[in-house]
């Protein structure tokens, strides 16, 4: 009994040395294999602890004008806000890290002069008609998260605008109202000085005032200055600014009047390189920026770019900008007419300041905070921690390029901005070459769905 009762506690002990050794050599092939997380490429973060920020962005350059940030750093991004912007942020902090080395990372851009209420109305122009565009094929390719509709909806039309336009588009819009109740229909409607109406343009503001920003006046051609100065008592009426697109009256009126006398610190003239009928332009015959135009900057009088398809061309933009006169605020007026012509998009606007001697940093600023100053919006345009996550990554292009103004010339540059990534309330909605997404030899079956 004692020799089976040795023989038994051998063969036990031989047993457990080699369950022993069969797990050791388990273990050895546990660590030596490569863990089921790491399938994503390491720029996605560590799955293995839970991560503290959705999407970081790494290494960019960050240009954050607001907040007098010029530098490279990271920007993380957590519960659709900006969640930290500081150097060397670890990508196992993150589910999703992408590498901006080489990029400047900026505010997402605002347009502040677009036209968006698009339709199908007959004969109704940029008010529910056939010449304006839908947001979000143009937005977020070309950096934006915010665009402005400039004028095409009145006091009398603007639910519709909101509901067909505003509350279907992932762009943010926002409105300037036109003076005229009915909006930008052209022809005979924006000449009836009986449909253009203070107290009720201010009444529609005050309700919608999460999204309507200001007053637009355009395309009156009578002498009298009544469109101007009643949009003027709108927005002073409803503390909001007034864009104003001056010229085509017959007989002309004074810009210097305008500047002057009926706009207030904080109203707006945009197509300020504009050179058309029925309007002075800001430069003179000898070249010289007329003197009043530099005393109305010194009001505070904003001068905002609205490229459009006729009103920005370089016979006074390049004697301007050598002269130091750079807009305020760089827009595209985007409509059909405009966006396969001279203008394109808003980054092909941004990039002639670029090459007319503009400083990156002025370019972003006109773009992101300054637009979103000039609206009233604190909430927009910067990357402040808590703000919303709106974050456009651009490349500026080095090479030889052609940018053409609304006449057709043609100017030479060797600058151009292009989107490589665009955030909107933390979720990236544009990714030029997939920088935000694995490669898919690292894709997991089960991330794939199969």
């Amino acid at each position: 009994m004692a020799h089976a009762s040795r023989r038994v506690r051998t063969e036990t002990f031989l047993c457990v040395l080699i369950a022993l050794a069969m797990l050791g050599r388990g273990d050895a092939r546990a660590v030596s294999a490569k863990p089921r997380e790491a399938t994503l490429a390491p720029k996605h973060g560590d799955a293995r602890q839970t991560p503290e920020f959705d999407l970081l962005i790494r290494n960019g350059h960050v240009i954050d004008p607001r907040n007098g940030v010029d530098a490279v750093l990271d920007v993380a991004v957590a519960g659709g806000k900006i969640a930290s912007v500081a150097a060397s942020i670890a990508p196992s902090r993150a589910r999703n890290a992408v590498d901006a080395s080489g990029l400047y990372v900026t505010p997402g851009l605002i347009d502040m002069h677009a036209h968006l209420f698009w339709g199908s109305e007959a004969d109704a122009a940029y008010s529910n008609g056939y010449s304006a565009v839908q947001p979000d094929d143009h937005s977020f390719r070309s950096g934006q998260t915010t665009m402005i509709d400039a004028g095409g909806s009145g006091w009398r039309n603007f639910p519709q605008f909101k509901e067909q336009v505003i509350d279907r588009s992932k762009t943010r819009v926002l409105a300037f109202l036109n003076i005229v109740g009915s909006g930008m229909k052209g022809g005979p409607v924006e000449q009836n000085l009986a449909d253009m109406d203070a107290k009720l343009t201010a009444m529609r503001v005050r309700q919608y005032r999460d999204v309507i920003v200001g007053i637009k006046v355009a395309h009156y051609a009578g002498p009298e200055w009544d469109p101007v100065m009643r949009a003027v008592a709108a927005g002073t009426e409803a503390t909001v600014p007034v864009m104003v697109d001056f010229g085509g009256h017959t007989p002309p009126l004074s810009l210097e009047d305008l500047l002057l006398k009926y706009l207030r610190p904080g109203d707006i003239l945009t197509h300020a390189y504009a050179d058309v009928s029925g309007r002075v332009p800001i430069v003179d015959e000898s070249g010289k920026v007329r003197p009043y135009v530099l005393e109305a900057r010194k009001r505070g009088i904003v001068f905002d770019a609205g490229h459009g398809g006729g009103s920005f061309v370089f016979t006074q933009a390049v004697p301007a900008t050598k002269q130091g006169f750079y807009p305020d605020v760089i827009s595209t007026d985007l409509h059909i007419g405009s966006m396969n012509s001279g203008m394109k998009d808003m980054l092909n606007t941004m990039s002639k300041f670029l090459n007319l001697g503009m400083p990156l940093r002025d370019v972003i600023k006109a773009n992101t905070s300054k637009a979103a100053e000039v609206v009233k919006r604190p909430d927009l345009g910067h990357l402040s921690v808590g703000a919303e996550a709106d974050i456009a990554v651009l490349d500026l292009r080095r090479g030889t390029f052609g940018f053409i103004d609304v006449s057709g010339a043609k100017m030479l540059g060797d600058q151009k901005l292009e989107c490589e990534l665009t955030v909107k309330a933390g979720q990236v909605v544009w990714d030029l070459n997939g920088i935000s997404r694995p490669l898919w030899t690292d894709v997991t079956a089960s991330a794939t769905g199969r």
